[in-house]
């Protein structure tokens, strides 16, 4: 595996536990840095990182508060 791509990935906890839990990944990582990308966006996936997951996550707390407003009326 190339410096850059340790690098990387111990710089990010997340994207650090994320190989660790799946070793699978360090095979394409020893074949081509650039499986780097695509294993960041598995990990972002799977726990759920992305822009489109912490909308829906706003979108549930605003939801649970207006249900809770309703409900104290």
């Amino acid at each position: 595996m190339q410096v850059e791509v340790r690098l990387k990935i111990k710089s990010n906890p997340n994207l650090y536990r994320y190989l660790r839990e799946n070793s699978y990944w360090y095979k394409y990582l020893n074949r081509s840095p650039l499986f780097l990308r695509r294993l960041e966006e598995e990990m972002k996936e799977k726990y759920r990182l992305r822009s489109v997951d912490k909308i829906e996550n706003i979108s549930n707390s605003l939801n649970l508060i207006k249900s809770f407003l309703e409900v104290m009326r």
